[in-house]
């Protein structure tokens, strides 16, 4: 396992041990709890509903410029124009270096160009902020599986499982993975 292990291990503990992490304001820090609680017992058509909610507070940073740089950072990712994004995200990290979904994005664009160094630095970073971001973790499984490491990613994936249970990508990607990880039944 070595340094990915070192990743990981944290990550799992502090989702468990953590409710919620990052520099949320205190109703919207509750109102986040409340709906990552209702996520890991809504039925698939409120999970989807829930995590919009979720996906909607974790966009909320707090500072009009860091939400321009982050929307200009999605916008340049949409079009594909993804050095742009990076750039985006790169100056709304440094502008708002507490800001989970900054680092979440500019992870979400190193992945796609295939620098998955820095995308990993960037998703230990978000999962520090905010343990329970299931997307962030999504995406450690991802880069772990796609680096050939599937006992990693399996348990990256299992974590994200635990938090919102109908992820649509984790499904496939454990039972993908379960024959490898589990070996295959006679």
């Amino acid at each position: 396992m070595g340094a990915l292990a070192n990743i990981l291990k944290p990550v799992v503990a502090a989702a468990f041990v953590s409710l919620f992490g990052g520099a949320t304001p205190g109703s919207a820090q509750d109102r986040l709890a409340e709906l990552m609680t209702e996520l890991q017992s809504a039925e698939p058509a409120a999970a989807e509903k829930l995590v919009d909610e979720i996906q909607l507070e974790w966009s909320k940073s707090g500072s009009a410029a860091a939400d321009l740089l982050l929307s200009r950072g999605r916008k340049a990712f949409d079009a594909g124009n993804l050095d742009a994004a990076i750039e985006h995200y790169s100056a709304l990290t440094d502008h708002a270096p507490t800001f989970a979904e900054g680092w979440v994005e500019r992870a979400r664009a190193y992945l796609e160009v295939g620098l998955y160094g820095p995308a990993l630095a960037d998703l230990e970073t978000a999962l520090s902020l905010n343990p329970q971001h299931f997307e962030a973790i999504n995406g450690l499984g991802v880069i772990l599986e796609t680096i050939d490491k599937p006992v990693e990613a399996y348990e990256a994936y299992s974590l994200v499982r635990s938090i919102h249970p109908h992820h649509p990508a984790v499904t496939d990607a454990l039972e993908r993975l379960e024959p490898v990880v589990k070996g295959r039944k006679l």
